[in-house]
């Protein structure tokens, strides 16, 4: 499969173990993509796998992940100077507008479409359960990282 036939993939929150990378509102070649691997390799291979792909780098080679970050920020540079395709959107992490039941003002990753470099969160995506739960433990994790540095601002 080729990247470009892959859309709508999300990873909500923070650049951490608990980043969820959410695949129910993506496609690929315009099939739902949760259709195409089925759901347990969703929630047991492929979300621990992106998680923990920082990690696996770094114990691979010894040193940390760079050239990925460095590519991700080319990346992000791209979208927002070219913006997105009319059917896609990309992850951003940005400040909260309360989207999502996210606190506003928390730096937080969201599914975003880009145009003319306005940066607009996606909206009205429903939400399950499964999705909902990973959603409020990355935000808890980014609340309190930004509680344990509060007091250096």
């Amino acid at each position: 499969v080729l990247p470009a036939a892959v859309k709508k993939v999300t990873i909500w929150g923070n650049h951490s173990p608990t980043e969820y990378p959410d695949i129910h509102h993506a496609t690929v070649n315009n099939q739902e993509a949760l259709s195409l691997v089925g759901y347990q390799w969703y929630i047991k291979e492929f979300i621990p796998t992106v998680q923990q792909r920082g990690t696996a780098i770094i114990n691979v080679r010894g040193q940390s992940s760079a050239a990925s970050a460095a590519n991700a920020a080319i990346g992000q540079m791209r979208n927002w100077v070219l913006g997105t395709e009319a059917d896609d959107w990309v992850s951003m992490a940005i400040l909260s507008d309360g989207s999502y039941g996210i606190e506003p003002g928390l730096v937080f990753s969201f599914p975003v479409t880009v145009t003319n470099g306005q940066v607009s969160i996606v909206k009205g995506l429903s939400i399950n359960e499964f999705s909902e739960e990973r959603l409020r433990i990355t935000e808890a994790e980014l609340m309190s990282e930004r509680e344990a540095v509060r007091h250096l601002f």
